[in-house]
């Protein structure tokens, strides 16, 4: 028996190393549960990535400074920017689908033995007594080879057509995610405004309580009054201090949820700034409504991402009929071939192949009715999705009204418990009026403040959602490559003259 050459003994070493290093690994993979450390250490790498390029808090935050800052670093925000920047690169990469194939291949074969054939007589059939030899026990083989399909053009073209409009809706859902995020920010907002302006009168009247408290008690040990009066007047007292106390829980977290919005510390006081209320309702209410559902119609982001579907099931159902038509395929190649038996050991080829899958025949028209069910399907969801953004317009239109009652009213209220608690106040400092008077009065007055900061915060709640239900949302162009205070600027621009979207 021949020997093998260093190269066949080479190729054989490698490959039976190859095995056993196959066999191995597949023995040796364990589970590999998370270290305390590695999750410290990814921790603090994190906490470092969260803050990284953050701007430093003003002394006091503005509400357009806090919805710039939502817009540039909330980590929410982040995200959905990179998952339409992913769908954009991979209608980039569908693109190329649509090329041909230039394919360079490179191989080396032997064998420990000749490939000797037989050839028999076709008069009589019986077998020559010579052998042949037609190819070498090791050779090389070297090529380039360019294949163009029609099929492959075809649902290539296809493919990124619909690759394209989801990069569109990916486009949408960002828009969509930019709208509510607004939202949570304006009513975070005016909740830590409203903990901001409460916390020193919860402070102080919780502080006047316990002194009652503290009378009161020492007033029923020494039997000054009724024993059932001073019980009735320490339960008053207690439970104005659980409404005080309710609501300092209530707005407690307002701060945290502002923070998280805007990627602040969450550990840090934010200072709020006195912001003057703009008449953002009376802009919207004053528009007639066909221009709003024109609007809505044309803008609203969830509409739209149905219209693209549609174009998606659309596209599938040409995808579905080039899939049935016959394959045209071309290829040509640079070949190269060692063996020492080949008379041309370098040479060309080109081929034109047609295929064509007869049972497509018999199953494309169920293909093609699939396909076109899916366009159906689409076309319903986008009717209803139709009247739903409408209905949700008109329904975002009426809650605004209301709420811009609501508000009117619980202003209108506070103003009235702010007097009556300032005169009690005035009548205690005479001795004409008890501490229960005034804790009592001082706490409806604050309720009556919260009730309308409540009722401001959900004004502003309702003007972005009928904004976000009109598909209209600040056009700040890249956030990336603008500052805090740039993006400030175009944002109370834009908020300033909201009419301007409706002309």
């Amino acid at each position: 028996m021949t020997q093998p050459t260093a190269a066949a003994r080479l190729l054989q070493r490698s490959l039976l190393a190859t095995a056993v290093i196959a066999l191995s690994a597949c023995s040796t993979v364990q589970l590999q549960p998370l270290e305390p450390k590695n999750l410290a250490e990814t921790a603090k790498s994190d906490a470092a990535a969260i803050r990284k390029d953050v701007e430093p808090l003003p002394a006091a935050l503005t509400l357009e400074e806090a919805m710039a800052r939502a817009l540039k670093y909330n980590l929410e925000r982040r995200a959905k920017m990179m998952e339409e920047a992913l769908a954009l690169g991979q209608f980039d990469v569908s693109k190329y689908d649509m090329l041909p194939k230039l394919v360079a291949s490179a191989g080396y074969s032997w064998r420990n033995n000749d490939k000797i054939s037989l050839s028999r007589s076709a008069a009589d059939g019986t077998l020559s007594p010579s052998q042949f030899i037609s190819t070498d026990r090791e050779h090389s083989m070297h090529g380039l080879e360019f294949t163009w399909s029609l099929l492959d053009l075809s649902l290539g073209y296809y493919g990124a057509k619909q690759q394209g409009d989801r990069a569109l809706i990916a486009s949408e859902k960002r828009r969509k995610a930019m709208q509510q995020l607004i939202l949570d920010t304006r009513t975070a907002y005016w909740r830590a405004t409203a903990a901001q302006k409460l916390r020193e009168n919860v402070t102080k009247t919780i502080a006047v309580a316990e002194d009652a408290l503290k009378d009161a008690r020492s007033a029923e040990g020494q039997r000054l009054r009724n024993p059932i009066d001073s019980m009735r007047y320490q339960r008053q007292l207690l439970e104005n201090m659980r409404l005080l106390e309710s609501i300092d829980a209530e707005l407690a977290s307002a701060q945290v949820e502002l923070a998280q919005l805007i990627n602040a510390p969450l550990g840090q006081r934010i200072v709020l700034a006195d912001q003057a209320e703009r008449d953002v309702s009376g802009v919207l209410l004053g528009q007639p409504m066909a221009k709003l559902e024109s609007l809505t119609l044309a803008n609203n982001p969830d509409l739209r991402e149905a219209h693209y579907n549609g174009r998606i099931a659309r596209e599938e159902v040409r995808r579905t009929m080039a899939k049935l038509f016959p394959n045209v395929s071309l290829n040509w190649g640079i070949k190269y071939d060692s063996d020492s038996y080949l008379v041309n050991r370098d040479w060309q080829e080109a081929g034109l192949q047609v295929t064509f899958n007869l049972f497509n025949l018999f199953t494309g028209p169920t293909q093609i009715k699939a396909a076109e069910a899916g366009v159906a399907l689409a076309d319903q969801r986008r009717l209803a999705m139709h009247l739903g953004v409408l209905t949700q317009m008109h329904l975002a239109r009426l809650s605004l009204s209301n709420a811009r009652k609501q508000f009117e009213r619980a202003d209108s209220i506070w103003a009235v418990d702010m007097k009556i608690a300032e005169l009690v106040q005035n009548q205690q400092a005479a001795q004409s009026q008890s501490k229960l008077e005034v804790v009592s009065n001082a706490t409806t007055a604050t309720l009556s403040q919260l009730r309308r900061y409540q009722a401001l915060a959900q004004v502003q709640a309702a003007e972005n959602r009928f904004i976000a239900s009109l598909g209209l949302e600040p056009q700040v162009g890249s956030v990336q490559d603008l500052s805090v205070k740039q993006i400030v600027d175009q944002l109370g621009k834009q908020l300033n003259n909201l009419g301007e979207f409706f002309k």
